[in-house]
């Protein structure tokens, strides 16, 4: 089987403790990039079709990894959510919104 997709660090590990042949290499950072936008669609299509704990781990585990690619802190997205949480609201009360006009 075929996989060409972004997988975890220990999945040659796990691989060869199975007695598996696998290829794999190592991503350039503009293939690791591309991949991992790839990962976060599956993982957010997988927690859609069955959500769940582990899906959304999994979840947050590709959304850290995009964070640190893109040289960010996560300690500064959560304080930068908590700001736009206070500023404009959570999505608690389920609000759709319709129509705006200028009256």
């Amino acid at each position: 089987m075929i996989y060409d997709k972004l997988v975890r660090d220990r999945i040659p590990e796990i691989l060869d403790s199975l007695g598996k042949k696998y290829t794999h290499h190592i991503a350039n950072s503009d293939e690791y990039g591309q991949k991992l936008w790839k990962k976060l669609d599956e993982e957010v299509q997988e927690f859609h079709e069955k959500p769940c704990l582990e899906e959304m781990a999994d979840i947050m585990e590709v959304l850290a990894a995009i964070t640190d690619f893109y040289g960010l802190d996560l300690y500064e997205v959560e304080t930068a959510r908590q700001a736009k949480e206070t500023a404009k609201g959570a999505f608690a009360e389920q609000i759709i919104l319709g129509e705006v006009s200028d009256k």
